[in-house]
């Protein structure tokens, strides 16, 4: 009786409104189980702004990798590679890029950071094409300027290399240190014999019509490295990828895509060009080809055997001002995911 009284008394707005009402619960209820209605997952890089990194992530965004993974990538651009261990250290960014040396130093002084390869790319000592330096020895009495400071890795390996061939460069060369574009200009104006810098500046400069007269990478393997080591690779804190192991799984897994959809896709340099820096087909080509040699192809356990052996060698130079107290590089250091690599 009353329910009948209490149906007489709605009018057909109000009887409207309850069946919207009641609808939109239902669609709620249903959502919350539903994978696709998900909110994404959230993860926060850090990168510079010109770096490959970035380049990376423009192509994740491009094709909508992130959007696959349920993954959205907070972006941030930094300046600096220093400002990149300070957002990382100071909780402001969940994932750099930075070099197993910095992870090995910093975990040697109590901080569970942790490393996970990202690129074999080490850059070259760059010449003049009509330049007669090409052996370490050729570097005696020149001018050599050095990118990224005294304890750069790559500085202390060319460093480690001429060493084993009883020569110091560092008191039987001219050493100039400087910024990375500071030293590609003043290659090009003739002003220093020779320049060692990264990969990147060293394809600018490539592109620009000089030569790598000392691979990096030849230099590693002179030193005894079975392979094309990866000195470089995303860094993170150990205790946040236990939390977060299948968002950091998925993240690399996703980076690794644009990894070759960036080195198999030449009309992708040419979409990147202003971001680049270079418009020139053939300068474009130069990148793309020294970017694909970078690319990590070895099992991670051969990674971790060359780094452990390099690792001797350039606490052998750096002293602890490099690595810090630990003798050895801890191998808790090398992070290994959940997918097959």
């Amino acid at each position: 009786m009353s329910r009948i009284g209490i149906g007489k008394h709605w009018s057909a707005a109000a009887a409207g409104r309850f069946l919207g009402c009641l609808y939109a619960v239902l669609i709620g209820f249903f959502a919350i189980g539903s994978p696709q209605a998900r909110a994404a997952d959230h993860i926060r890089v850090a990168t510079l702004k010109t770096g490959t990194l970035a380049w990376e992530l423009e192509v994740v965004r491009a094709h909508g990798l992130d959007v696959q993974a349920n993954l959205t990538i907070d972006v941030i651009e930094l300046a600096s590679t220093e400002a990149g261990k300070i957002a990382l250290k100071g909780g402001a960014a969940d994932v750099i890029v930075s070099d197993w040396l910095w992870v090995a130093r910093e975990r040697s002084l109590g901080d569970n950071l942790m490393f996970y390869p990202y690129s074999t790319a080490l850059g070259a000592v760059m010449v003049p094409a009509d330049a007669p330096i090409r052996s370490l020895g050729d570097l005696k009495g020149k001018k050599l300027g050095v990118a990224g400071g005294p304890l750069d890795k790559s500085w202390l390996l060319l460093r480690a290399s001429a060493l084993r061939s009883g020569i110091d460069l560092k008191s039987e060369a001219s050493i100039v240190y400087g910024a990375p574009p500071l030293l590609a200009q003043k290659a090009l104006q003739g002003e220093i014999d020779a320049t060692l810098t990264f990969w990147n500046f060293s394809a600018a400069l490539e592109a620009q019509g000089m030569r790598p007269a000392i691979p990096m990478q030849d230099v590693v393997k002179s030193l005894g490295a079975a392979g094309e080591v990866a000195m470089v690779g995303y860094v993170f804190d150990g205790g946040w990828a236990a939390q977060n192991r299948t968002l950091l799984d998925r993240f690399l897994a996703v980076m690794r895509k644009a990894e070759w959809i960036l080195a198999d896709t030449p009309a992708e340099w040419e979409r990147l060009a202003p971001r680049i820096g270079a418009t020139e087909p053939d300068a474009l080509e130069v990148y793309r080809r020294r970017f694909r040699e970078g690319i990590p192809k070895r099992p991670l356990a051969d990674e971790l055997a060359d780094a452990r052996y390099l690792y001797r060698v350039l606490a052998s130079i750096g002293g602890t001002d490099l690595v810090g107290p630990s003798p050895e590089l801890d191998p808790g250091a090398f992070y290994t995911p959940g997918f097959n690599e």
